[in-house]
């Protein structure tokens, strides 16, 4: 009964051709989007005639845009007072689609009138109603307002924002539908030249969202392309499976003896939820839906691990000095399963062809798995550090564990942050982004080389502020993980200050993206290697680690290589994530740490230090202790307990300490455990 009702209310919703003789009207209102602006060939490539071409030739879609427009009647141009407001009217259309309000972002007009918008939108939908009483409306949540715009920041970005909340509530409260044109337009800045006004490759997709909620054809049953055979789930959460369906369309999901069933939405959107369960599998889930069927075998439920950042990350496990006694592991290996993302085409020093360039601007740079079981075969190309954390937990853990891994090399901290954190938070590393001083020099430089023959002067490429999240992260946000671990920050070292702002906004975008406030990251300090601002930048990184709640730092800086950036040395740096991991993620009782500077204080012509994570340290050299002026000398160590007693003669009344401050160090404090110490400084000892 409830079907019948639903395909009833779509039938009279969408004036299906077939039920009459006569086109059915549409008219499509707005600004200077609406219109055009911009396109060169605007009447064949705007988005209403791009719109009819899809209805075909049972509706009759006219463009009453006009630019410039406002929806405020008291707007410096209302949309009430120009002739194609008059001409809409006259046109009496049996479907309505509104987009405005993005000239009401102009300080003419915002400030001044906000009060107005909400009764002013309203009069407006009713004055399609009194036009033609059976009018079916909908309103648009406004296209994307880019950081290009020249009144970005100066009120642009908040009020169009604020607007974007008012035509959320009129949707729910005046009986009309809402189109989302935001959404699918502001991962595509390279589509609008101007910021504002999209190309014609923008209008297509305008059009094609708008045709969506008219004709609720969304190209029938879809679902993730992490939904494959041998999939891991996350354990102990509520089980929730989304996809891509046609608007009432009925999907039926049946997972380990349950029955779920659903209809696409408005939006072509449907998604189901089963209770939590422990570990275990295999199941088989089924998809299912008038227009297709899909069933997955072999799914698992164990714990789901991120595994992200550049190259070091992303080294593979054929490339590693411990790769014959890896395969071994995978080989014998039942409960790990790994799924993985490698990017399409490397970025190496070379000139992208065409095709390449149109992948990365439709956000294809990386490759979307399947999950295959553990294997020799399999790790191969996977990441060797990734391997090695999932080696250890599922051995530790004995039930299924999945790995993802998207790793890409050279990608910088801000490619991995979504664009609405970036935009408020720091647009300015979003300007000109290949010449500007906020990124590193080679990342532009390599961009630029590999983007030369683009003819789109706002060509994508993944080191781009906001690219990786929106072609490596946004696949993933309703996938379930435990925690992730992140590898990642050569490509930010030289612009330490720049990172230690980024990096924050990292954890938190993630943390807004998994809808988890402590979702557990892992990180890495950088390893040891011939570059001078690499001590500074470990230093960095420890303070941000203990700064963020439910940060915890790797430490690296024994298996790098003073000339190689990419070190072989993979399987214990995977083997130390996990033991954190184990700790504290899984209250595990056992040590994952070196030893960690707790107190310093001055005792005559020393510096005694303090540590935690102490216990049986060794040392033969890595400290270094100054005076006021600041000129550093080698120190003896000597430790009593939990203390390392520090002198030199050439130092008479030591007040800061350094340890492990080359860049490629050869300091050697450790734990019984054999953890080593991070790089550390600490100034103003007295």
């Amino acid at each position: 009964m409830k079907r019948t009702f639903i395909l009833f209310l779509l039938a009279s919703l969408l004036y299906l051709p077939s039920m009459s003789q006569k086109k059915i009207r549409v008219a499509c209102v707005g600004n200077s989007v609406t219109y055009g602006y911009g396109l060169s060939d605007r009447e064949q490539t705007c988005y209403p005639t791009r719109l009819q071409e899809m209805l075909g030739d049972g509706y009759e879609v006219r463009n009453f845009g006009n630019s410039g427009t406002t929806l405020l009647f008291k707007g410096h141009k209302p949309y009430i007072k120009v002739q194609e407001f008059r001409d809409a009217m006259d046109f009496k259309a049996d479907l309505v689609i509104i987009h405005l309000g993005l000239n009401d972002t102009d300080p003419r007009n915002w400030p001044e009138w906000k009060e107005e918008f909400i009764p002013n939108y309203r009069a407006l939908i009713d004055s399609f109603r009194v036009a033609n009483p059976k009018a079916k409306i909908w309103i648009c949540k406004m296209t994307p307002i880019f950081h290009g715009h020249r009144r970005f920041e100066s009120g642009t970005r908040d009020w169009h924002a604020q607007i974007q909340t008012r035509i959320e509530q009129i949707a729910r409260t005046s009986q009309v539908r809402l189109i989302d044109l935001f959404t699918p337009l502001h991962c595509h800045p390279e589509m609008f030249p101007d910021a504002l006004h999209p190309n014609p490759d923008g209008a297509m997709i305008l059009a094609k969202t708008v045709y969506g909620a008219i004709s609720g054809d969304y190209s029938g049953l879809q679902i993730p392309a992490l939904y494959t055979d041998g999939m891991v789930i996350q354990r102990n959460e509520s089980i929730k499976f989304h996809g891509i369906a046609d608007y009432g369309e009925e999907v039926t999901v049946e997972f380990n003896g349950m029955k779920r069933k659903t209809i696409g939405d408005d939006q072509g959107h449907w998604d189901v939820t089963f209770p939590q369960m422990d570990a275990g599998g295999p199941y088989e889930i089924t998809f299912k839906a008038k227009s297709c069927k899909y069933i997955i075998r072999n799914a698992w439920v164990g714990e789901v691990w991120l595994c992200s950042g550049q190259s070091n990350m992303e080294f593979k496990v054929c490339q590693s000095n411990t790769a014959q006694q890896d395969y071994l592991d995978a080989n014998r290996l039942k409960n790990l399963h790994i799924f993985n993302m490698p990017a399409l085409t490397r970025t190496d020093n070379v000139v992208w062809p065409d095709s390449v360039l149109k992948k990365n601007n439709m956000l294809e740079h990386l490759r979307m798995g399947p999950w295959e079981n553990s294997s020799a075969e399999s790790v191969k190309d996977f990441s060797a550090i990734a391997f090695n954390f999932g080696r250890v937990l599922a051995d530790s853990l004995n039930i299924p564990i999945g790995i993802i891994c998207n790793a890409v090399g050279g990608t910088t901290t801000e490619s991995w942050i979504d664009r609405t954190s970036i935009e408020n938070e720091f647009p300015q590393i979003l300007r000109n982004w290949t010449e500007n001083d906020l990124t590193q020099a080679w990342v532009r430089g390599r961009a630029k080389q590999n983007n030369k023959n683009a003819t789109n002067n706002m060509q994508r490429h993944p080191y781009e502020p906001c690219y990786m999240y929106e072609a490596g992260i946004r696949p993933l946000e309703q996938y379930n993980i435990r925690g992730v671990l992140w590898y990642q920050g050569e490509s930010n070292a030289d612009r330490l200050e720049v990172h230690n702002k980024l990096f924050p906004m990292l954890v938190k975008s993630w943390r807004n993206n998994w809808n988890k406030r402590d979702l557990p990251f892992y990180t890495v300090q950088l390893s040891s290697l011939n570059r001078h601002h690499f001590p500074q930048f470990r230093d960095a990184q420890r303070r941000l680690a203990k700064s963020i709640n439910n940060v915890w730092m790797a430490v690296t800086i024994d298996v790098g290589d003073s000339l190689d950036v990419h070190p072989r040395m993979k399987r214990p740096v995977g083997e130390r994530l996990a033991a954190l991991a184990l700790n504290h993620t899984y209250n595990y009782n056992i040590e994952s740490e070196g030893p960690e500077l707790k107190d310093a204080r001055r005792a005559g012509d020393a510096l005694e230090l303090t540590f935690s994570h102490a216990d049986g340290m060794s040392i033969t050299r890595g400290f270094e202790i100054a005076g006021d002026d600041g000129l550093y000398y080698p120190a003896e160590a000597r430790i009593a307990d939990n203390r390392i007693v520090l002198k030199n003669k050439n130092v008479k009344a030591p007040c800061s300490v350094r340890y492990g401050w080359q860049p490629f160090t050869r300091a050697d404090l450790r734990n019984k455990q054999g953890f080593p110490a991070p790089t550390f400084i600490k100034e103003n000892i007295y």
